[in-house]
């Protein structure tokens, strides 16, 4: 004859607590990452914004002569193109005459800016980033 504790079967309130507990410790690291995660992915297009400006303040400075410094390649003018129209995550992108890109996020991407400073070496431009994208680790 069969005893009647033998035959239960099933979790005990302890075993499903410990399931609980285990997911919520989960949850509570996951949730984070993934929002840093996604507006990360968002903050990429604002950074995709300023390609074409960084483009065409090289060119600029090429047509201007070269020289010690980027003088006149700023929005709308020697080939720059003028500010574009905000979009749902790039609310400006903005080039002074010194050839400063600034690119600022918005919604889903946060309000973070993005800065490209060109500095000369050997002739050729490079680009150094800078930004509250930088301490915000979205850049």
């Amino acid at each position: 004859m069969r005893r009647f504790q033998d035959s239960i079967d099933g979790f005990t309130i302890i075993e499903l607590l410990i399931v609980i507990v285990i997911i919520g410790i989960v949850a509570a690291v996951a949730i984070p990452t993934y929002v840093s995660y996604v507006r990360r992915a968002y903050f990429s297009e604002v950074i995709g914004a300023t390609v074409s400006y960084k483009h065409a303040v090289e060119s600029c400075y090429q047509t201007q002569g070269g020289g010690t410094v980027v003088v006149n390649c700023g929005n709308n003018s020697n080939g720059v193109p003028a500010e574009p129209p905000a979009t749902e995550v790039v609310a400006s992108v903005t080039t002074t005459g010194a050839g400063v890109i600034t690119a600022i996020g918005q919604g889903k991407a946060g309000t973070d800016t993005y800065i490209l400073t060109p500095t000369l070496i050997n002739g050729v431009l490079a680009w150094e980033v800078s930004g509250t994208c930088v301490a915000a680790g979205t850049c």
